[in-house]
């Protein structure tokens, strides 16, 4: 009896030894080609609608990051990097969501930080923060380059098109606000194209396109929070959308931050528009347009 046990005992050691020594020398590469495609799923999903991250989310999350202030609310970080110089284009709006421009205009202005000697860092190191923070929110967005068209032609994300995925996609889940690939001929009027080339997940893109009207509740950390471009002025009574188009060239809305010789912002109606109008709903003055 005790010999069957002993026995039992080594052949049980012994099978041990030889899975160890299978797994070792000889890796799982059905596992690793599962993760693969599991990878290629998420990156094609994340192409036709890209997550949706609020500009007032990112501004808390640089600001931790590069150690400017521990605050969690938005418009105090807002207004932190507004002072040093950091925002988009038209300066930050709590509620909009960051697009592949925004990404690389917030690049630029964290470089001039650098240059200026507002931002206490090297380049290499403010890069690469930042970039840290864009994917770690799920954005694996990088800026192009001019020199990155010549050789786009044989690493562009379009050639992967798959009509099929992405209509099937509207149909279940409905139009994306944001999407790299062009939206099937029945939903085409409802998206503008701006032409803002990137690079994604290793892809290059000419550009995106983005809903003229959108205003959606997402989940964030447990909470209910907006995604939107249309807001509502009490004190003027007038519905204000931000035009995605128009404020890649530059003529829109102001928010927190905007440069203030910047020709082509509009006047939201009465002084401080940019921090009254978009950013005063999480102190619960505003009152948000059309849902």
């Amino acid at each position: 009896m005790k010999k069957m046990q002993l026995i039992k005992l080594k052949m049980s050691g012994l099978n041990v030894g030889v899975i160890l020594f299978l797994m070792l020398f000889f890796p799982l590469s059905g596992f690793s080609e599962t993760t693969r495609e599991l990878s290629q799923s998420n990156q094609a999903t994340s192409s036709i609608s890209q997550p949706l991250i609020r500009e007032g989310n990112l501004a808390v999350k640089i600001v931790q990051e590069f150690s400017l202030s521990t605050t969690a609310n938005e418009i105090e970080s807002e207004t932190i990097l507004g002072e040093i110089g950091i925002t988009p284009r038209n300066g930050w709006v709590a509620d909009y969501p960051i697009t592949p421009d925004i990404v690389g205009e917030i690049q630029k202005t964290i470089i001039n930080s650098v240059d200026m000697r507002k931002l206490k860092m090297s380049k290499d190191e403010a890069i690469t923060k930042y970039q840290k923070v864009i994917s770690n929110l799920g954005m694996y967005i990088q800026a192009s380059t001019e020199q990155d068209k010549y050789k786009a032609s044989s690493t562009s994300a379009l050639s992967s098109d798959n009509k099929t995925v992405i209509n099937n996609y509207y149909i279940k889940e409905g139009p994306p606000v944001i999407t790299y690939y062009a939206p099937p001929p029945a939903y085409t009027y409802m998206y503008a194209w701006v032409d803002y080339p990137f690079w994604y997940y290793g892809g290059w893109f000419p550009g995106y396109y983005i809903l003229y009207d959108f205003h959606k509740v997402v989940i964030i950390g447990g909470t209910s929070v907006f995604i939107t471009n249309h807001f509502r002025d009490t004190v003027s009574h007038r519905v204000l959308r931000i035009d995605p188009v128009d404020r890649f060239r530059g003529r829109t809305f102001a928010g927190i931050g905007a440069p203030h010789n910047r020709i082509g912002f509009l006047q939201s109606g009465h002084p401080g528009g940019g921090r009254r109008i978009f950013n005063r709903p999480h102190e619960g003055h505003n009152e948000r347009g059309p849902r």
